[in-house]
């Protein structure tokens, strides 16, 4: 079955290791017959998030910040799977990444406002905000458990409050400088992990 992926890559490098992941898990998903949509919000203009708690007023635009989120929200609402990739920065995903993770908070509030609401309006809200498969996709320096234990728990948490399923994760170290991924196994792992969504 033909599935809608959206991949949001959080790299500020247009050509790095995590950009390499993205191609590889791309090529895997669109050999299988999915369609994917792929985000590099390094380079759009996505302002963090205000905490203003003001989300989910406007079903077609549930920030109140209005800015390239909009077309993320879209393909969000759009997708089946949802797959962030990030180099690790600080035991963590980059602060590109981080914004628009933090936004998708809006998208929790217009499905909050639904469920108030009552009816139809609230089932739909709830099936476009969770009910996604998610994959996860990192390169980083160092090659341990330990290392990559923070993200794991935060990828984890995140796919529970937001009704996430985990359909895989390709978790690379020992790839810092850009091109250092070049050859790696991961790469055929990626590849093998969209061809299986």
């Amino acid at each position: 079955m033909e599935k809608s992926v959206l991949v949001l890559n959080g790299s500020p490098r247009r050509e790095g290791n995590t950009a390499a992941l993205v191609d590889a898990f791309e090529e895997g998903a669109e050999r299988a017959g999915h369609a994917v949509a792929r985000f590099d919000v390094a380079f759009m203009d996505v302002a963090p998030c205000r905490g203003c708690l003001g989300g989910g007023a406007d079903a077609s635009s549930p920030c109140v910040q209005k800015d390239d989120m909009d077309a993320v929200y879209a393909a969000y609402r759009a997708a089946d799977v949802v797959v962030l990739a990030s180099p690790m920065y600080c035991w963590s995903f980059t602060a590109q990444m981080k914004a628009a993770l933090d936004r998708l908070f809006a998208l929790m509030e217009a499905g909050m406002r639904a469920a108030a609401a009552g009816g139809e309006a609230a089932a739909v809200a709830a099936a476009e905000a969770g009910g996604k498969e998610c994959a996860l996709l990192m390169p980083a320096e160092e090659d341990t458990e330990r290392n990559f234990a923070p993200v794991v728990s935060y990828y984890e948490t995140l796919c529970e409050r937001m009704g996430w399923r985990d359909a895989g994760r390709v978790l690379v170290g020992g790839v810092y400088r850009a091109g250092d991924i070049a050859g790696n196994p991961a790469l055929d792992e990626a590849r093998a992990l969209g061809a299986s969504l």
